[in-house]
């Protein structure tokens, strides 16, 4: 792919879809070909089928056997696994570099010419162009600022409290343990790390398509909605599957050192308890740091967007985003630091519980633990295929459907995320199969792979479910938004009051929907499925991404048209995207929330 894009400045969009198709099916040879090992290794014959039994803590006659299965090298999927996990993660992060490439052909930087795309100089004189390179620079400054004083700050708190992290864990059952409380304090500095690193590309990709994004929308007419959207995509893509991918190889990578530094193997009774017991800090160490993202830089974008209001439009009497104002800087920046690293941190967090929680309960299950590493990485496999997949479907936006006009906006990204979820629910029925035991027990539940698929299917329609409703309440395109519009017209109060009595009820049915995951998923496979029912909300984690961070970008794309004084035409269209991006951060937000819930069940 990067040899094919380097003698090509600006591919239509059929060339870019064939160069990224051909990526992506190489990419799928060679997840098969690292695949092909275990496949083709003969078969270990397998022990008679286990009948149902009691709980764990009550048969540890159960437990010892199925560490003796496990021993005895029922373990033929393994090669399988880490060819799936591995290949996901190196296309993501492969197709994170490929849409950030396509964003970078268009130039921001005065006396560069971005081929294919109508340029400043072609539509407006050469001061705006300055001024919007000046304006572009200056929000990446302050940007690379406020991380820099945040992660100061993150990276304290990591050492003081895993410090505290490695004391607590500890002292185990059996004593003073130095190993396990230092693996847990190492799968916390590693989650804590993961996410900041995480949190910080995202930014940067942001701050550096905003400008490109008001560039592409210069070019006129149906071109101009189309480039300047899929710039904003893209760039929400190249985040979205950079930080999955992130995630996903990290986790199993700490996976692995931990099973290497620990005592024993999966044939002693409870090593896959210790392990993933200790694996669970990355999970808290992924959600410390989206405490500061979210509540610290909630604080920041709020304070900074109110700020610039009170200053420009109460005092000085000027429009939004208006040059004269310099506070729209740090507004430019507050907007992708809580809807970008913010919601970014947020979701890796909900990602890292949510499968730690999985393992955890996986390792539990005797017959689990005796299927051998594919059933207990049955999580994380999920997780990758969700990134192929999101990967495969996210050309509908960009290519197959592109956006020609306002009313296109919120219709394509509808579609991205109803597709991508069906995809998922196809090919996540063959993996459980192939990967989970015939009947495991989780707790007093009898579980069976149609079950767990049913509790990750339940989790990606009910995720898809929120979603909608979400944007139902947010969208400017219906009723509810329209008539808060017009409640303004009789004052303030009846505005406040009209406005959070919507509120209260647009969560009536997400909750509802919460709950009925919640029950579908207890009923099939137990706590282990509560969990399943969150991967599933998360399930599309990399196009959630792209959608959420589409909307900053696009919002950021606006306000430097109207500092760089460019054409209104170019700020009707930066402003459409900004609308539907205030409905894709809503959206995101509902996700997290959702997944949240069900993580802190399981």
């Amino acid at each position: 792919a990067a040899r094919s894009l380097g003698s090509v400045r600006a591919p239509h969009s059929a060339e870019v879809a064939m160069v990224a198709y051909r990526s992506l099916a190489l990419a799928a040879l060679a997840l098969a070909l690292c695949a092909a090992p275990a496949a083709a290794a003969p078969k270990v014959k397998s022990p008679a089928p286990m009948p149902p039994s009691p709980p764990p803590s009550a048969s540890p006659a159960v437990a010892a056997a199925a560490g003796e299965a496990a021993a005895e090298g029922k373990d033929d999927k393994l090669g399988a696994v880490i060819g799936i996990i591995i290949g996901a993660g190196v296309v993501g992060l492969a197709f994170s570099a490929f849409q950030l490439r396509l964003v970078s052909l268009i130039e921001v930087e005065p006396g560069k010419r971005a081929e294919g795309y109508t340029n400043m100089e072609d539509g407006s004189d050469t001061n705006s162009k300055l001024k919007l390179y000046e304006v572009y620079l200056a929000i990446q400054d302050g940007a690379k600022a406020f991380l820099m004083a945040e992660y100061i700050l993150c990276a304290i708190f990591i050492v003081v409290f895993g410090a505290i992290v490695f004391v607590l864990t500890s002292n185990t059952p059996d004593g003073f343990d130095m190993m396990v409380g230092g693996c847990t304090a190492l799968s916390f500095v590693v989650g804590a790390v993961t996410s900041i690193v995480s949190g910080y590309a995202g930014m940067m990709v942001a701050v550096y398509s905003n400008a490109r994004t008001t560039i592409a929308a210069e070019s006129p007419d149906e071109a101009g909605w189309t480039n300047s959207f899929n710039t904003a995509f893209r760039a929400g893509g190249a985040m979205g599957f950079s930080l999955t991918s992130l995630a996903m190889l990290m986790l199993a990578a700490l996976i692995a050192v931990l099973t290497a530094i620990l005592p024993g193997n999966l044939a002693d009774e409870d090593f896959a308890k210790r392990l993933f017991e200790c694996v669970a800090g990355y999970g808290l160490g992924g959600s410390c740091i989206a405490m500061f993202g979210r509540v610290g830089g909630g604080i920041y974008t709020k304070a900074a967007d109110v700020g610039a209001d009170l200053a420009g439009k109460v005092v000085a009497g000027i429009p939004e985003d208006d040059p004269r104002n310099p506070a729209t800087i740090a507004d430019n920046v507050g907007d992708n630091v809580g809807d970008v690293a913010g919601m970014g941190s947020d979701l890796f967090g909900s990602y890292a519980e949510a499968t730690c929680a999985a393992l955890i309960v996986a390792a539990s299950s005797p017959e689990m633990v005796a299927a051998g590493w594919g059933a207990l990485l049955f999580p994380v496999c999920v997780s990758a295929f969700g990134i192929v997949v999101c990967a495969a479907a996210s050309f509908l936006a960009t290519d197959a459907f592109p956006v020609k006009k306002e009313a296109d906006v919120e219709h394509v990204l509808k579609v991205q995320l109803a597709v991508t979820a069906l995809l998922m629910c196809g090919v996540t029925y063959p993996l459980a199969f192939f990967l989970l035991p015939a009947q495991f027990q989780i707790g007093v539940v009898m579980a069976t792979p149609f079950a767990a698929w049913l509790c990750i299917c339940s989790g990606l329609i009910g995720g898809c479910i929120v979603g909608f409703v979400t944007e139902y309440y947010t969208s400017h395109s219906y009723a509810p938004v329209r008539e808060v519009a017009q409640s303004c017209e009789t004052g303030a109060a009846t505005n406040i009051i009209y406005g959070l009595a919507l509120g209260y009820q647009s969560a009536v049915i997400p909750i509802t929907i919460i709950a009925i995951v919640t029950f579908i998923s207890f009923t099939f496979a137990g706590m282990y499925g509560v969990a399943l029912g969150a991967l599933g909300f998360l399930g599309t984690l990399a196009t959630c991404l792209a959608i959420d961070v589409y909307g900053p970008v696009c919002d950021n794309a606006g306000g430097m048209a109207e500092m760089s004084e460019l054409p209104a035409s170019v700020r009707d269209k930066t402003d459409a995207l900004d609308a539907a991006g205030n409905t894709t951060a809503a959206i995101g937000k509902g996700f997290a929330i959702g997944s949240a819930a069900l993580v802190s069940l399981a």
